[in-house]
């Protein structure tokens, strides 16, 4: 690519190029006794109404031989008569730069009466190339006919033809257009990646279709998610483009013969070893995080200082997802001296998409993630090292030059390939926060995310919604985890049977996701606390706290978990006001039902005072994970700031009844006279704020 970034309002030379320059190779001079055509046969570009100049036909011919050129005349076909059009196929054929060069065609054949064009990225950084790579195709100006909009940064103009946006550009450009009329093509690429804001966006896309006749809405996709997607959107064309070269054919793969407990220094030592090989190609080298890539990158520069100076010069290019890095093709010549530059790549697997370099011959492929996990019931962020997906896998090897025979190193085995890493990744809907997604429903009038038509549904339970016909079956499966002491011992008793579980069928991998599947239960989740409570368990061990043996089912366990829960969650209590299960929360007064897989909703006696982990915005307001707590153990542990601040109720009038009690008694304790041990005693029941709960 020789587009330069240039700022947003920059203008194009009108005078005419020379004959040769705006000629088609085939008809430069001294090509032999071909024609020549005159001045008044120039073909002149449609979007600015200048000729074209040499470069578009030299960019032409290697656009025709794009593997997906060939589906120009089935896309354009299909475009006109679907609303929704599912194009896939491998990387590197094509697919997001030309399909919206191809739709940006057809809106002018129309003249553009019912809209422009927008391609959304889920990377600041691919709108940005693309679209200056498509500018230079359509030998346009960057930021007039073509631009991008970025956060903080908009290169476009209100005639912009085509613009490349990141998907969440697009969707707070909703808040103001809430159908797009602005556009009447749009082009959702890179969809198998599924970013929260790519799923928000499609299940949009799906209402607003319906609302708008004349709108186009094509997803670009790789193979793995064209039938998902096809299913999703019922009505859609699916176009598969088969690649023209076999990207396997020419790649030999090399696994470990045993599983790699430290992977980052045999990958280092891999690299080092290919260096001195002194065989031509550049390497890309898959870690797990950033930390990695910042680590490798100083080894590199250490022993790159070491080397013998006629080898090559080794080359470290950290590329992170949230920075733009160019690159420069390397030179035959000679510099400095010294021969050619080795470029080595070190991505992670969120950059894999950004690889878009050539002569990459090596791929050094860790098969960990280093990936931040968010649970919505504990409402924090944990990291969770863990395998990459078969599709991950299959896509780093595309990445190779086809020209020539590559070689990719997996740092792993075939057997762990094969039974431990999952088919595909979760949709980052069910790993992230959605705070900020929730905020946009909001605003965009959308009071439940039930009413978005999301792909998968968002955030992980412990217990998975049972599929349409077996809600019985599902209900009589998890009936046998229930707990009455609450909701909160119901998820331990879950866990310790997965643990359990886990224990019995260690050889067989695959055994514990059968388990969850045939009771309705979420693997992924119960691994991700798996995880997080051994992390937990380092960190007491770390700094010394004692920890003692698990005596679930006892009065004082049981005790000890409600004074733990509501030491941190005292925010989220609410109390039944008439014996019907009509719960009325503390904080706001809003009035709330339990959620129906509750252990409480099949009891007739609905506890008075409880604490809830989630509360859902809905038709029926119901609060989630919910267990029993005494108001003596509340007023207890709250924060004399919470109470002071509580809106005027019933309830609280009930909790200063319970204080005022507490101080009386330990009034006609002191009053009666008590030996010294009592006295500490005492002086706590007299604050009953600073009562605390200790670590067992």
């Amino acid at each position: 690519m020789t587009a330069h970034r240039p700022c947003c309002s920059p203008t194009r030379h009108s005078a005419a190029p020379s004959a040769d320059q705006r000629r088609p190779p085939e008809f430069a001079s001294g090509s032999g006794d071909e024609a020549l055509p005159c001045d008044a046969e120039l073909e002149m570009n449609p979007f600015d109404g200048l000729p074209y100049s040499s470069r578009y036909y030299k960019l032409l011919q290697e656009r025709k031989r794009l593997p997906v050129w060939e589906a120009k005349d089935v896309f354009v076909a299909s475009l006109a008569a679907s609303r929704f059009v599912i194009l896939s196929g491998d990387a590197g054929i094509g697919k997001s730069s030309q399909i919206p060069q191809w739709c940006a065609e057809d809106c002018l054949s129309s003249k553009y009466q019912h809209g422009s064009v927008v391609c959304t990225q889920p990377d600041k950084q691919m709108a940005v190339c693309l679209a200056l790579r498509v500018a230079d195709e359509m030998d346009v100006n960057i930021g007039h006919e073509v631009g991008y909009v970025i956060p903080f940064e908009n290169c476009c103009i209100n005639e912009t033809i085509l613009r490349y946006s990141t998907d969440e550009m697009l969707l707070q450009e909703m808040m103001s257009d809430p159908l797009l009329k602005r556009y009447v093509v749009i082009i959702v690429d890179e969809t198998h990646k599924r970013t929260v804001w790519t799923d928000v966006l499609l299940g949009l896309l799906k209402d607003i279709v319906r609302q708008r006749a004349e709108l186009k809405v094509v997803i670009i996709t790789s193979p793995h998610m064209s039938n998902i997607l096809h299913t999703y959107f019922d009505e859609a064309t699916l176009i598969q483009v088969e690649s023209k070269e076999d990207t396997e054919g020419p790649l030999e793969f090399v696994y470990s013969s045993m599983p790699q407990e430290n992977y980052f220094l045999p990958a280092l030592r891999l690299l080092f070893n290919i260096h001195h090989t002194r065989e031509k190609g550049d390497v890309a080298m898959f870690l797990s995080c950033k930390k990695e890539i910042d680590e490798a990158c100083k080894i590199i520069d250490q022993e790159v200082s070491k080397q013998h100076p006629m080898l090559r010069e080794l080359l470290p290019i950290p590329l992170y997802p949230e920075q733009t890095r160019s690159f420069n093709r390397p030179s035959n010549n000679l510099e400095n001296g010294k021969r050619f530059k080795r470029r080595v790549i070190l991505t992670t697997s969120a950059g894999d998409s950004l690889l878009c370099i050539r002569n990459v011959k090596f791929v050094i492929d860790v098969g960990m993630e280093r990936r931040k996990v968010y649970n919505p019931r504990i409402r924090a962020e944990s990291l969770v090292m863990r395998p990459i997906s078969k599709i991950q896998a299959k896509m780093r090897t595309e990445i190779t030059d086809t020209a020539t025979l590559g070689k990719c190193f997996r740092l792993y085995t075939e057997e762990f390939l094969t039974k431990e890493m999952p088919d595909r990744s979760p949709a980052r809907v069910q790993e992230s926060n959605l705070t900020r997604m929730v905020l946009f429903l909001k605003r965009m009038d959308i009071a439940d995310m039930g009413q978005c038509d999301f792909i998968e549904r968002p955030a992980p339970y412990c217990f998975l919604d049972a599929p349409p016909g077996s809600d019985e079956v599902a209900h009589t499966c998890q009936r046998k985890f229930f707990n009455p002491e609450g909701d909160h011992f119901t998820l331990i008793n879950v866990y310790t049977a997965f643990m359990q579980c886990k224990m019995i069928s260690s050889a067989e991998f695959s055994e514990d996701e059968k388990w969850c599947h045939d009771n309705f239960l979420s693997c992924s989740a119960l691994r991700i606390a798996e995880t997080i409570r051994a992390d937990l368990l380092a960190i007491m061990q770390r700094i010394e706290l004692p920890i003692s043996e698990p005596a679930f089912g006892t009065q004082k366990n049981s005790l000890n978990i409600k004074k733990a829960l509501l030491s941190g969650y005292f925010m989220q209590t609410a109390r039944d006001v008439d014996g019907l299960g009509n719960y009325i929360m503390l904080t706001h007064k809003h009035v709330t039902q339990l959620h129906p897989f509750s252990s409480y909703c099949s009891s007739r006696l609905k506890p008075e005072w409880v604490l809830f982990h989630e509360f859902t915005i809905s038709e029926n307001n119901c609060i989630r994970i919910v267990s029993e707590v005494s108001p003596e153990m509340f007023v207890q542990l709250t924060p004399p700031y919470y109470f002071s601040n509580m809106p005027h109720s019933e309830s609280k009038e009930l909790l200063q009844e319970i204080i005022d009690r507490l101080k009386l008694s330990t009034d006609g304790e002191r009053h009666h006279g008590i030996n010294k041990e009592n006295d500490t005693t005492e002086k706590n029941l007299s604050h009953p704020y600073e009562d605390k709960c200790t670590i067992q």
